[in-house]
C-alpha cells in the first residue's frame, strides 16, 4: 500500500513551472495580456494545449479559436491566468491511466467543465479574480495524484474497498496520515501557486474545520461542484466517483442555490 516515502518520491517528480509559462503569468498579472499572448505562442505544446481545451464543447464556441491572442482575448485576464495553471496539469497527467479509465479527451473535457462552471459560480458570488479563478485549475490534479499513487496497488485497493467501501482520499489518509488535498498543498507550492486558490482547493475536501467567510463559502461551491461533474455518466464508470467522500453537512446550505446556477449554465450550452 502507499506509504509516505512514496508520497515524498513522487512529489519529488513534479517539475516546475516552465519559464515561458512562467512569463506569460508575469504578464497576465500586470494585465498584459497582449504581452502575455506572444508569450504562450513561442512554446508549441502551450500553444496546442490553448486550442484544444478552449475547443472543448464545454466552452461553446461555434467555429473553432486558433490564435493565442483571441483566446486570452475571449477569455480575458481571470480566465487566461487559470487556462495557463490548468496547462501546468499537462505536466502530470499519465500517458495511460492505472486506477482510473480516462482518456485524454475525457480529462480535457473534464478540465473544460469544471473551468466554465466555476467562471458561473463565481460571477454569481461576484467573487471573480485571478486567484478565485485558478483555484479550479489545482483541483483535477488530486485525481492525477490519486492514479499515481494507487494505481501500482490496484488490486489491495479494491480488496480493501470491497470490504469497507471506503473513498481513496479517505484510505490514503489511513495509511499515510495525509490526503490527497493535502498533496495539492505542495503542488501549489512548487508551481508558486496563489496562497487563497490552494486554500480553497483543500477546503473543497469539506474536512478542513478552520474555513470562514468568503473561504468557506468557495469550498464548500467546490465541493458541489466537483462531486456535480464527477457523477456524470463517463466519470462514473471511470471509477472517479469513488475519488471523495460526499460532505452533505457541509453544503446542505448552499444546494438549492448550486442547483440553481449550474442549471442555469446546463440550460444555456
Amino acid at each position: 500500500m502507499v506509504t509516505a516515502e512514496q508520497i515524498t518520491l513522487y512529489i519529488q517528480t513534479i517539475p516546475a513551472v516552465p519559464s515561458i509559462l512562467k512569463e506569460a503569468l508575469a504578464h497576465i498579472r500586470n494585465g498584459e495580456l497582449t504581452k502575455a499572448a506572444k508569450c504562450a505562442e513561442e512554446d508549441p505544446a502551450l500553444k496546442l494545449y490553448l486550442k484544444t481545451l478552449v475547443n472543448r464543447p464545454a466552452f461553446g464556441f461555434r467555429n473553432e479559436v486558433s490564435d493565442v491572442s483571441q483566446i486570452f482575448s475571449i477569455l480575458g485576464t481571470a480566465g487566461a491566468y487559470q487556462i495557463l495553471h490548468n496547462y501546468l496539469l499537462s505536466l502530470l497527467v499519465p500517458k495511460k491511466w492505472s486506477l482510473f479509465d480516462l482518456s485524454a479527451t475525457a480529462f480535457y473535457d473534464l478540465q473544460a467543465s469544471l473551468s466554465q462552471k466555476w467562471e458561473h459560480i463565481l460571477a454569481h458570488l461576484r467573487l471573480q479574480n485571478q486567484d478565485t479563478q485558478s483555484a479550479i485549475s489545482l483541483l483535477p490534479a488530486g485525481i492525477i495524484v490519486c492514479d499515481a499513487l494507487f494505481g501500482e496497488h490496484k488490486a489491495d485497493v479494491e480488496q480493501l474497498r470491497s470490504v469497507k467501501a471506503l473513498d481513496y482520499n479517505t484510505i490514503l489518509y489511513r495509511v499515510s496520515q495525509r490526503t490527497l488535498f493535502d498533496i495539492c498543498d505542495d503542488i501549489a507550492r512548487i508551481w508558486e501557486m496563489p496562497p487563497l486558490a490552494a486554500r480553497i482547493v483543500h477546503g473543497a475536501s469539506g474536512l478542513d474545520p478552520h474555513l470562514e467567510g468568503n473561504e468557506k463559502l468557495l469550498a464548500q461551491w467546490m465541493h458541489l461542484l466537483l462531486f456535480y461533474e464527477l457523477s456524470q455518466g463517463p466519470y462514473v464508470s471511470a471509477g472517479l466517483n469513488e475519488f471523495l467522500d460526499f460532505q452533505i453537512d457541509f453544503v446542505h446550505d448552499i444546494y438549492e442555490s448550486f442547483i440553481q446556477v449550474v442549471g442555469y449554465d446546463e440550460s444555456n450550452r
